[in-house]
């Protein structure tokens, strides 16, 4: 015979004292004082994702040094559409990593 599950409430509720991983997480970042860098290493790893692919392809370097992103470009006009849209980019990976992360960007 088959066995069905049943979703039991009491078994499945959060017991007193437990805190949810992600919170733990937060915590170690906040007390260790490591989140900005953490973000500023998501934003690397994630580059990607967050811009596209045709701008991620050609882009040689990126990181973050206290709040600025730093990006070294191959592709003169890409870089010129983007010396042009800093505003944009700023907005948009600050939107992306949910906290003001860039202040600036800086081509090299």
């Amino acid at each position: 015979m088959a066995q069905y599950y049943k979703f039991d409430k009491a078994k499945a509720s959060r017991k007193p004292g437990i805190t949810p991983l992600k919170e733990a997480i937060e915590q170690m970042f906040n007390s260790y004082k490591i989140k900005n860098r953490f973000d500023e290493t998501y934003l690397s790893a994630h580059w990607a994702n967050i811009m596209g692919h045709t701008i991620a392809s050609r882009t040689q370097k990126v990181y973050v040094r206290d709040r600025v992103l730093y990006l070294q470009i191959e592709s003169a006009p890409l870089r010129s559409e983007l010396v042009h849209a800093q505003k944009k980019i700023i907005e948009l990976i600050n939107r992306e990593m949910q906290t003001d992360l860039i202040e600036e960007v800086v081509f090299i």
